[in-house]
Formats: structure tokens, C-alpha cells, sequence
């Protein structure tokens, strides 16, 4: 992709943790009611309940690392902008 802009990826943090419900801890780790809502909206309240992920938004097209990180999130959307797979840590 000639042009494409490359999200940046956080350094990976997981301790012990190999899956969401472990990295959650007093953190919210899963957002199943933000698909349909727009990118920008699902950012900011993942940010809000858990402030120790990043988000990354990832736009169609776009390659997710396969590692498991219990400081990410990313957000897949649509061609529109909008959530099209439920957000979870990892």
C-alpha cells in the first residue's frame, strides 16, 4: 500500500496474562455494545473504562499483530468508520 499511514503499536505488556479476562482485572476488557458505533465514539469510552490500553483503530485493510498485548485494544471498523468487531484487550 504506497501512501498508507502504519498505525503505531504500543511496547507489549502481559506479564502472566493469555487472555482478556486476565488482563482485565479492575478494568473493563470487553466492549461488545460499541459495534455499530462510530470509531472516534469507541475510542474514547475504551479509553474511559480502561485507561491502561491503547487504542488502535484500524481501518479495512489494515494487519492487527498477532501477539497477545494486555495494553491494547483494537478497534476494527468499516469503510465508514464505524466498529464492525467487538473491541477486546489483547
Amino acid at each position: 500500500m504506497v501512501g498508507a499511514s502504519w498505525p503505531h503499536y504500543p511496547p507489549c505488556v502481559s506479564e502472566a496474562c493469555t487472555n482478556a479476562a486476565c488482563c482485565g482485572q479492575e478494568f473493563k476488557y470487553v466492549w461488545p455494545e460499541l459495534v455499530g458505533k462510530p470509531a472516534s465514539e469507541a475510542a474514547a469510552t475504551i479509553s474511559k473504562n480502561n485507561p491502561a490500553v491503547t487504542v488502535l483503530i484500524l481501518k479495512p485493510g489494515f494487519i492487527r499483530l498477532a501477539n497477545f498485548c494486555c495494553n491494547r485494544v483494537y478497534v476494527f471498523t468499516d469503510e465508514k468508520g464505524i466498529v464492525s468487531e467487538v473491541p477486546t484487550v489483547g
